[in-house]
């Protein structure tokens, strides 16, 4: 019976996901989100890397939608990238993205997936950089349904795991966590901006 609800948890995870990420990729198409290039870049490869390492620690059926999710932002980073949404890379963005590809050797040389998955929500969440940077001078520009439907994901990711860990659970927990705060300083913004 436990399999069932970790199996439905992992189904509307990634039904969850694909409900965010569709609309987010039509905004990007339509030019009403201009996301961060560099921020999806970091994050589709920080995700993926987080899913064969909760693959490997055995999260089962509740890495399945950190899997999808990291297929489909590096999708969004091509979009953003093709589109000319926010194509502006500092210094401090290539520290984040150099430090998630340092997370493999972390990886490769521990034989642990746990430091990888220590690196990666670290660099995932540094990642939120530039995003915040950017909400900060457009906080409009933001799509607050998208990172709300994307909290909820990961919680639901969370309750599907077969397997609780630290690997398992730290990365889901953290981005969860990163998207409330993020979701707040939107709209402190957007009443700062408007005021």
């Amino acid at each position: 019976m436990d399999s069932i609800f970790k199996l439905a948890f992992s189904g509307l995870a990634i039904a969850l996901t694909f409900v965010a990420f569709v609309p987010y990729i039509f905004s990007i198409l339509s030019g009403a989100t201009k996301p961060h290039v560099f921020s999806w870049v970091i994050w589709g490869t920080t995700t993926s890397i987080v899913f064969f390492a909760q693959v490997e620690a055995k999260g089962g059926i509740g890495a399945w939608p950190i899997g999808v999710s990291g297929a489909i932002a590096v999708f969004i980073a091509f979009l953003a990238f093709v589109k000319r949404s926010d194509i502006s890379i500092t210094k401090t963005d290539w520290v984040f993205f150099l430090s998630a590809l340092a997370s493999l050797p972390f990886w490769y040389l521990t034989s642990n997936p746990l430091w990888a998955v220590v690196v990666l929500t670290t660099v995932d969440l540094l990642g939120f950089g530039p995003t915040i940077r950017k909400a900060y001078d457009a906080p409009h520009q933001e799509n607050v349904l998208f990172f709300t439907l994307f909290m909820a994901r990961n919680v639901f990711a969370l309750l599907a795991l077969e397997t609780y860990s630290l690997t398992t659970v730290l990365f889901p927990l953290s981005v969860s966590i990163a998207c409330l705060i993020l979701l707040i300083f939107i709209g402190y913004r957007r009443r700062e901006v408007r005021a």
